[in-house]
């Protein structure tokens, strides 16, 4: 479910390639664990002057917590280390913020995952050295104090669990030793938050809930997972946002419509919201069918 495949920018030539809407990305051999989202999708024209600093000419860098290296011919790949998860995530997080508040010229992907950054760029625009130096430069401010971000957003999410929407609702009890009805007051107790988005099409990637040990992956993938399908895997959780295959587990699904692929932004959610959700009967399905997700104004 967190597979990814995108076309890679060539450098042999000169033309800039479009700015992407599809929020997921990869890079070939050094993309970020676990799952991707470009975050930004405009080709900025202005260029920053690079911060002031000794010449940087490795194609890699340590700055404190974060290790900076080149990804291939277009892109530079930032990974927290010896941090504990948490914070890790905080950090690239952080650091995709103020990436994207540089808006440094030719970059067009901010990746950022669970202890990794990616940052995307047209190689006929800029160049490692000078993406080197700002990561450099960015980290290091980061490092004098922490800097306020986005607000974390709530969002409900009816669920119905089990029957046709959920068929692998009776296993996953099973594989856990617990009772289906255990099974969804866990994953319904308390609200999970999304850590970073992931295939197909942003997929919100989110912390499991606390079951008693991880949730194994299918034994045979499935070829094709309904939008809305809410699966588990791991230690973590997610809601299929459009027609995919899927090797998850399927506890249930949600009426509501999850992605708008006319919306811009493309997702209403983001990395740091949290998804409450919320055990509906069958028959209240209809009520909810085809509504937007929405945050809560509360």
């Amino acid at each position: 479910m967190t597979s990814r495949s995108r076309a890679t920018p060539s450098c042999c030539t000169a033309t800039p390639p479009a700015p992407s809407r599809s929020p997921a990305g990869s890079a070939p051999n050094c993309s970020p664990r676990g799952c991707g989202s470009r975050r930004s999708t405009r080709s900025w024209t202005s260029r920053p002057t690079p911060p002031s600093g000794a010449p940087d000419m490795a194609g890699t860098a340590d700055s404190g917590e974060v290790t900076i290296a080149d990804c291939g011919d277009s892109a530079v790949v930032v990974k927290a280390v010896g941090l504990p998860p948490d914070r890790a995530w905080r950090t690239v997080h952080a650091l995709a913020d103020a990436v994207e508040a540089a808006r440094p010229g030719g970059v067009y992907g901010i990746v950022p995952t669970y202890d990794t950054l990616l940052v995307e760029f047209d190689c006929a625009t800029t160049d490692h050295l000078t993406l080197r130096r700002l990561l450099r430069y960015e980290s290091g401010r980061l490092a004098e104090g922490p800097r306020p971000g986005p607000a974390p957003r709530r969002f409900v999410v009816p669920v119905v669990y089990g029957g046709e929407h959920g068929p692998d609702l009776p296993v996953v009890a099973e594989q856990l030793g617990l009772t289906e009805a255990e099974v969804v007051e866990l994953h319904s107790r308390a609200p999970l938050t999304v850590r970073c988005f992931g295939a197909p099409a942003a997929a919100p990637m989110m912390d499991g809930p606390a079951f008693p040990r991880p949730v194994p992956r299918l034994a045979s993938p499935r070829t094709s997972v309904v939008p809305g399908s809410i699966a588990v895997a791991g230690r973590q959780a997610v809601i299929s946002p459009m027609p995919s295959p899927g090797g998850w587990p399927l506890l249930g699904r949600t009426p509501l419509r999850v992605l708008d692929l006319d919306a811009r932004p493309l997702t209403p959610y983001r990395p740091g919201d949290t998804f409450q959700f919320v055990p509906i009967a069958p028959e209240q399905w209809d009520e909810h069918a085809g509504a937007a997700l929405e945050a809560c104004h509360d």
